[in-house]
Order: structure tokens, then C-alpha cells, then sequence
């Protein structure tokens, strides 16, 4: 895909991620609960990329020819053991290497929802999850954000400043 978004080829996953990177589609999804708190998810120790990072609530990417929409909800079902309705918010473009292992180069969409339970989640994709309020949040990635993905740290910032509507205060900091 171009940076405009459009489609010019196709190459797996592993492809997209080796060396520089491919420009490809992600997508992130940040789910909050009715107490303002966020879903983390700390990822697997056997990711290539980032394992044992804490990150947003869900990210991946689309299949070959298949709806963003479809691929937000497989993921969120496959990873986190629910479904639920997400709202677009926007896109952007990053690179981030993460050593000789590898790197992200994407064009990563970005959808909020809400969910009050806790998660199921696929002990192959998340090593740990946690709810988190976004007053704490902060105060971590401020203090700790070396434990954090770089694409994490650059849509939570966009997501105050751009969207703080969308972002429910937390309600022991309201």
C-alpha cells in the first residue's frame, strides 16, 4: 500500500516487518470500560517484535482482501475472546525499529469501544492484561516508557490532544 492508503501489492506478515519494513495496514484498538479505565495487554514473550511490551488493547492487521472492519472484530474476538463495537477515530503513519529483529512500518488505523468484562485472553498473543485509569497510565509512560510499544506512546498522546472526548477521564480523577 501507498501512503495514501491504496493497495499495490501484497506480502505476509513476516515480509512487512523484516529489515525496514514494507509499508503495510495495522490497526489499534483502545477499549475502555465504564470506570475510564483502559484494557493494556502486556504482549507474548514470543512475539518478534516487542514481546513483553505493554501495549494498547488489541493491534494487528488486516488479511489479504479483507474489510478492516471484519479484521477489527477477528482480532478482538481471536486475542482478547470478545467482540464489541469500535469506532473509528483516524489514521497515521510510523517506522520503528525494534533492533537487527526487525521493524514496523505501518499505516495503522485507530478505533476506540467500551467492554466491562474481563477479557479471555489467547496466552499465545497476550502474556498479561490489566485495566488500567488513565491518570496512572500516564504517570507510567511518564516514568517507564521503555516498558511501553512505540506505536502505543505515539496514539495515546494523539488520543488526548486530538480526541480527549473519546477518552473517558477516570472516575477517581474526574
Amino acid at each position: 500500500m501507498d501512503e495514501q492508503d491504496n493497495e499495490v501489492g501484497y506480502l505476509d506478515k513476516a515480509a512487512c516487518h523484516d529489515g525496514d519494513g514494507v509499508l503495510h495496514r495495522a490497526f489499534s484498538l483502545f477499549i475502555f470500560n465504564d470506570n475510564g479505565e483502559l484494557l493494556l495487554q502486556k504482549r507474548a514473550a514470543g512475539k518478534r517484535l516487542w514481546p513483553n511490551y505493554w501495549s494498547n488493547s488489541c493491534c494487528s492487521h488486516p488479511r489479504k482482501g479483507e474489510t478492516m472492519e471484519i479484521a477489527i472484530q477477528r482480532r478482538c474476538e481471536q486475542e482478547l475472546g470478545f467482540q464489541t463495537p469500535l469506532t473509528f477515530l483516524y489514521k497515521f503513519t510510523y517506522s520503528a525499529a525494534f533492533g537487527s529483529l526487525g521493524s514496523e512500518r505501518e499505516l495503522c488505523w485507530v478505533y476506540v469501544g467500551r467492554y466491562n468484562h474481563a477479557p479471555r485472553v489467547n496466552t499465545n498473543e497476550i502474556s498479561d492484561w490489566q485495566w488500567v485509569d488513565t491518570h496512572t497510565l500516564d504517570l507510567n509512560l511518564e516514568q517507564n516508557p521503555q516498558h511501553y510499544t512505540p506505536w502505543f506512546k505515539l496514539e495515546w498522546r494523539h488520543l488526548q490532544e486530538q480526541f480527549s472526548s473519546q477518552v473517558p477521564p477516570s472516575e477517581s480523577h474526574q
